[in-house]
Parts: structure tokens; C-alpha cells; sequence
């Protein structure tokens, strides 16, 4: 798998293993890094009249001097300017020592128009704003509107949370090694970056594997291997049986929308859950997908009883309160006496909101269910809103990145935890993360929440764990909007959705 994310510190760990390793040592996987750089270089820009490059003192600086000399090598008109001078001894140091051209002060850093910039001042491992001659540069090449090659991420970005450190170079492409890093995909450093090349430069699959990362780029590879596809003797319960809560009459529509993603996710069995006074308003509207009428929790006892669901989504239109609240806790204590397992209960929208002022009333229920074999796992999917309100500590914390953000809420909540956004996150309470990367604009439209939390329950009742149900309905979400484009609303979905899983069912079972 090559969709492992690497901090800054796994990926100096990786270059360590990888120089003890050999035969390459460090100067040996800088060469490399700065080849695979001016490869893109001369290949994507041939007709740049001038080329300037900017180094810093460390690693990423050394790698500018080797993208210089080869520059230079092939013909290339190359200005170099320095930011500091490398640690003597270092792989840095060597690399400048190997580079011919004339070092000028960044302090004079000048350019014209037409010309290209490669920029290796800063790295991943950036931990404090960019000031001075940095900054200088970065508003000189952002008012030219200058085309930016960046060695390892954009100067100014953070490769750890993806925030833009003081200000920050925006690249036409960013050519990083081995593996991206978590700043690639979030915002707003995704938006730095540009086109990602991710250049081999010797680090093999072998040496990530000792690392063991637990954050990954949300994507088919990460959990196609268990993505439901129907045998050919199958039956609708067979396939699992989502259950979606319903609003009182004026508010029915989303949890229809969630009911209708679920049935198109494959669930076999779909049954609205509605108030006795919206039944002839859900009835009207319903044709494959069943209803029954549920008031309290004396109904949905004997609905667990008769129909054995496998999966809930509890919260679109639904309402915030107290019943809210009941219907949840007595799902999560559904595990005891039940003589077949809840797959998962989605929570989103009224269903979190309604546990705001007792937020550790949910979360102990969680880590209740967490025990027992046949209670439901907890997926709760929050904007930031509903994030902050029920972490409001963990969201005012300006030291954590989204990343670290969801991975506390989700060991705190005992629960799967997707913070919606462009740059969703999806966090596990065991500590896997997946950051996903092919969102679009079109997405963000009144409904579209309770279509992934009805895919997501879709996927749980066909006997997907939760974090990759949720990593693969975040997924298939944002490809089928990205795919669907302009104009898409909510009850598009469902049908956008299908040319994206008739690829993935032939892939897992090609």
C-alpha cells in the first residue's frame, strides 16, 4: 500500500532506516530527492527561460543545491539563492560543495517574468512562521504570479497539520519522496500544493512497514479488501437491514434521503422508523423502502425483536431533545439479551447536537457497547459545529490539526469519528486515521450529510467494521458529487453513486 501519510518525524525515521539499510547513505537519498526534482523540471517546463532556485540551511536546502547542479548540468540557466549557510559535515553541506554556481544572498533575491522558481528553503519538519527574506521572496513570486516547483511541500506549509505557517509559497507542483505527508492533503495546506508528485527515491515499501504508520489517504485501496459484494445464492437480509429515524411530518425528508443512500449502498432491507404522525407523510413518499411506526423505546425494543436490523442512522430531521437521546443510549445497550449483532449506529446532525450539554453520557454508553460483542459500533459524523459542540475544548485547541483533532475526539468518544470538511477526516478510537482527498464544491448542499450517513449504514449492515465503512462512504460520496458536478443536489446522490460502485464491486471481486 503506497497510500500510507508519514509525519514529519516517521519520515526522518524512514530516511534513518533507510540510510542504515544501504547501500545509499544520506547524501546518497539527497541525490536522488533532487534528481527526481529536476526530472519534473525539465520535463514539465522546457521552455523556462530562467530558473531560480532557493535553498535553506537544512535537508530540504540540500536537495536545492543537487536540483541546481543538475540544472545547471543540462543546459538550464539557473540563478541559486541562500538562506543560511548548511551545517558543516552535513548531507547539506556536501551537496553545496558539489554545486558549482554562484550562491546569492536570499536577501537579494530578485526575478523577471516568464522565469520559474524551485523552492528548497523549508521542508515538512517547518515549526515556526516564515519572516524575513522568506517572506520577502514568497510576495515577490506570488505578485509575478510565477510558476513554483516545491521540493517536499510548499515553504510555509506544515507538514504535520497542513496550516500555512506566517505565509507560504503556492506551488504549481510539489514533488515529495516516499510518501505524502498529512499537510498535502489538509487544508490549507492542500490548497499550497498544486500537482503532487510522489517520487521513488529508494525507500522501500519494507522500511515503511517497520514504522507501521496509522495515517492513510482515504482511498479504495484502504478498505476494498473487505467491501461488500453479494454471492450469488444471497438474500435482502442476508445483505443487512439499515433502520433510519424519521422526523415529526414537516421534517421527513432527510431521513428519507439517508434511507434511499443506504438501499443504493447495498443494504438488502431499508425501514424508515417514523413518529405515528408523519406515517401517512413517510407512506407517500416510500416505495421499496419500508416504515414502521416507532414512538418510544418500547417500539424500537419490539422492532429489534421482530426485524433484527443491522444498522441506524439516527439524526437527520429527527429533532434535538431528550428522545433523541433515549432511542441512542437504548441502541448502544441493545448488545445484552439481543440473539443477533447490531452492526453500527450512525449518529449526525440532531442526533449529536441532542447530547451537547452531556456529552460524557454518550461517550461512557459508547465505551459500554465498545465490550460487548453483539452491541453496536458508534460512527458519529459532525461538521465543525457539531464538533465543536460536543469537544468544544478539543476544537478551541489551536495546537491540534484537524488530524489530531478527530484522532482525541474519537479516543474520547469510543467511537469512529468523521469531521466533515473538504478535508474530511475519518479517526478510529484505536488510532488509524484516513484524511480524504477527492472532495468537491458540488458536496457542499443542504442533504448531502444525511446521504453519507446513510451510505455509511449501509455499508455497517452489510458486515463492514466502521472505520472502513466510514472511510468508504466518505469516499464514494465525494467521487460521486466530484463526478456528478455542477448542479448536483442531495437527491441526486443516490443514483450518482452507482457508476462509482459498479467499478468497485468488479474491482473486489476481479
Amino acid at each position: 500500500m503506497r497510500n500510507e501519510l508519514l509525519s514529519p518525524a516517521e519520515m526522518s525515521e524512514a530516511d534513518r532506516l533507510a540510510i542504515a539499510e544501504g547501500p545509499v547513505d544520506g547524501y546518497g537519498l539527497m541525490r536522488r530527492a533532487g534528481e527526481a526534482v529536476a526530472a519534473v523540471v525539465l520535463a514539465r517546463y522546457p521552455a523556462a527561460t530562467r530558473v531560480h532556485v532557493l535553498c535553506g540551511p537544512g535537508n530540504n536546502g540540500g536537495d536545492g543545491y543537487v536540483v541546481a547542479r543538475l540544472l545547471q548540468e543540462s543546459g538550464v540557466d539557473v540563478a541559486l539563492w541562500v538562506s543560511g549557510e548548511p551545517r558543516p559535515g552535513s548531507d547539506a553541506a556536501l551537496a553545496a560543495a558539489d554545486c558549482p554556481l554562484e550562491r546569492r544572498p536570499l536577501s537579494a533575491f530578485t526575478t523577471e517574468p516568464g522565469s520559474l522558481v524551485v523552492v528548497a528553503l523549508y521542508g515538512a519538519g517547518l515549526s515556526k512562521p516564515l519572516s524575513g527574506d522568506a517572506a520577502r521572496a514568497v510576495r515577490i513570486v506570488t505578485d509575478l504570479r510565477l510558476p513554483v516547483v516545491a521540493i517536499d511541500l510548499p515553504s510555509g506549509v506544515a507538514g504535520e497539520s497542513g496550516a500555512i505557517l506566517g505565509c507560504a509559497f503556492r506551488a504549481a507542483i510539489t514533488v515529495t519522496f516516499a510518501r505524502k505527508k498529512p499537510g498535502h492533503l489538509l487544508l490549507p495546506g492542500r490548497e499550497m500544493c498544486g500537482e503532487i508528485v510522489l517520487a521513488d527515491i529508494g525507500i522501500g515499501d519494507g522500511i515503511i512497514a517497520q514504522i507501521a504508520p496509522r495515517t492513510f489517504e482515504n482511498g479504495p485501496a484502504l478498505w476494498l479488501a473487505g467491501f461488500p459484494a453479494p454471492a450469488v445464492d444471497t438474500h435482502k437480509y442476508r445483505r443487512g437491514h439499515a433502520s433510519v429515524f424519521s422526523g415529526g411530518p414537516s421534517a421527513t425528508g432527510a431521513a428519507r434521503l439517508s434511507a434511499l443512500a443506504a438501499a443504493r449502498s447495498g443494504a438488502g432491507a431499508v425501514t424508515v422508523l417514523s413518529p405515528a404522525n408523519a406515517m401517512q407523510v413517510n407512506a407517500a413518499h416510500l416505495a421499496s423502502i419500508m416504515l414502521r411506526k416507532v414512538d418510544a423505546v418500547a417500539d424500537l425494543g419490539a422492532f429489534l425483536t421482530d426485524r433484527r436490523p443491522s444498522s441506524f442512522v439516527l439524526g437527520p430531521g429527527f429533532g434535538v431533545g431528550e428522545k433523541a437521546r433515549d432511542f441512542v443510549l437504548a441502541l448502544l445497550d441493545a448488545g445484552q439479551g439481543q440473539d443477533t449483532a447490531i452492526e453500527g449506529l450512525v449518529l449526525d446532525a440532531d442526533g449529536i447536537t441532542s447530547f451537547r450539554d452531556e456529552p460524557e453520557t454518550l461517550f461512557q454508553a459508547a465505551g459500554k457497547a465498545a465490550g460487548k460483542s453483539a452491541a453496536p459500533a458508534l460512527v458519529m459524523t459532525p461538521h465543525e459545529g457539531e464538533f465543536a459542540r460536543l469537544f468544544p475544548d478539543v476544537a478551541n485547541d489551536k495546537a491540534l490539526s484537524k488530524l489530531a483533532k478527530a484522532r482525541a475526539a474519537a479516543a474520547r468518544a469510543n467511537a469512529v469519528i468523521v469531521y466533515k470538511g473538504a478535508d474530511t477526516v475519518i479517526a478510529a478510537p484505536d488510532g488509524r486515521a484516513a484524511i480524504n482527498s477527492n472532495g468537491a464544491p458540488w458536496l457542499a448542499t443542504a442533504g448531502s450529510g444525511d446521504v453519507l450517513a446513510g451510505i455509511v449504514a449501509g455499508f455497517l449492515a452489510q458486515g463492514m467494521p466502521a472505520f472502513e465503512a466510514a472511510c468508504a462512504g466518505v469516499w464514494i460520496h465525494a467521487e460521486a458529487g466530484s463526478r456528478f458536478g455542477p448542479g448536483l443536489i442531495a437527491e441526486d446522490m443516490p443514483l450518482a453513486m452507482l457508476p462509482v460502485l459498479r467499478e468497485l464491486v468488479e474491482s473486489a471481486t476481479g
